[in-house]
């Protein structure tokens, strides 16, 4: 991945080939809720692109990114509401990282931010930066860009469903690329306490049997003729029949995302609204998870967390663990979200570190102290 705000991929795709968000659903079947389900959503409602260039309402159109290097500062976070379901600090978001909303941000002030060197994605809402570096968010995620992590069942990650915000965005270097790779993240004003994989949370405001549940995934009709469009349409439209689009948020109805950019014709973007709701069919639906049949397991085991002696302040000092069943692990104060079974730290006090492993069903602690003579 190239560095900076908006910058290319350069052909990588987060996530391994397997993933959800990667999967051909082209051959998928249909849903038997289906046409009831597109009912509810109001068949006559088109899409609507929700980015483009240049702003509206003086704010930029989309969701905004930044790809760091390696070399970034870490900083940390401080939560504001949901840091109970958060992944703790530090991450590398830099002081000026671009905020959902810029220049004027309001609403959900979303941050995505990648590091190229690591791959791993960060993600936060609500999210203001402080003077002395660090950030407040509501709350924050950590994903793997190259493993096919997954939120523990009921939490939140920066989006409702507890899914990652960045791999369902509509960006315009793939698209000029002629191929988008994977699902479209969309939203729909109401739905349901239930969730069909990826998603690993709801918010529901709706009792109704045929409101959707997060995660749902909608499939352009193989029959639908995008011919008429224009070539960058037809790349998007063409991976709404393969790929689809994931319902990701409450939000406004049949608003498919993307990140700003320049290069964008929202004129064109606009002839998206041509397409309607009764020309997408909803992918087969299981399994669909409520409050009565949630998945059941055991936490991560951390059978150990050690650390070597410290030489004094400055000194490199080696952290250890052996964990088992965790789908990710971070470490604080420092590093962060790291692989592997070790770190090397460089402690100027005695300092208590915390390593955190996390999988799909809760997350285990652990930790250790260093002491600097």
């Amino acid at each position: 991945m190239s560095t900076g705000q908006g910058a290319g991929l350069n052909g990588f795709l987060p996530f391994p080939s397997d993933n959800l968000w990667n999967k051909d659903i082209s051959a998928s079947p249909v849903d038997a809720n289906s046409g009831a389900i597109i009912s509810f959503i109001g068949p006559s409602i088109g899409l609507h692109p929700d980015f483009g260039s240049g702003q509206y309402q003086g704010s930029n159109i989309g969701i905004p990114y930044v790809v760091v290097s390696g070399t970034q500062a870490l900083v940390n976070l401080n939560f504001t509401a949901y840091g109970d379901e958060s992944d703790p600090g530090p991450m590398p978001i830099p002081g000026n990282a671009p905020i959902e909303g810029d220049p004027n941000p309001g609403g959900d002030r979303h941050v995505l931010v990648l590091d190229n060197s690591n791959c791993f994605l960060y993600e936060l809402f609500d999210a203001v930066p402080n003077t002395n570096g660090s950030w407040n968010a509501d709350s924050a995620a950590v994903w793997d860009l190259l493993a096919d992590e997954q939120r523990p069942w009921k939490w939140t990650s920066a989006d409702a469903a507890g899914l990652p915000i960045f791999p369902g965005l509509v960006r315009y270097d793939e698209v000029a690329a002629g191929q988008i790779q994977h699902a479209i993240r969309f939203t729909l004003p109401q739905s349901r306490a239930a969730m069909v994989p990826p998603a690993s949370h709801w918010a529901s405001n709706s009792t109704n049997p045929n409101a959707p549940p997060m995660g749902m995934r909608l499939r352009l009709k193989a029959s639908y003729d995008i011919s008429g469009f224009s070539t960058n349409l037809q790349v998007i439209l063409a991976a709404m029949k393969k790929y689809g689009l994931i319902m990701a948020d409450n939000g406004s109805a049949m608003y498919i995302s993307g990140a700003p950019d320049s290069r964008w014709d929202n004129d064109d973007l606009h002839n998206l609204s041509q397409v309607p709701a009764s020309a997408f069919e909803v992918v087969q639906m299981t399994p669909v998870y409520t409050a009565a049949n949630l998945p059941q397991g055991a936490a991560p085991t951390i059978a150990s967390f050690t650390a070597t002696a410290s030489s004094g302040a400055g000194s490199s000092v080696t952290l250890s663990w052996s964990v088992s069943n965790a789908s990710y692990v971070i470490v604080s104060p420092q590093p962060g979200a790291v692989r592997g079974t070790s770190t090397t730290v460089s402690p100027a006090q005695t300092t208590t570190y915390t390593l955190y492993a996390t999988n799909q069903y809760d997350r285990s602690t652990a930790t250790v102290t260093v002491t600097v003579p």
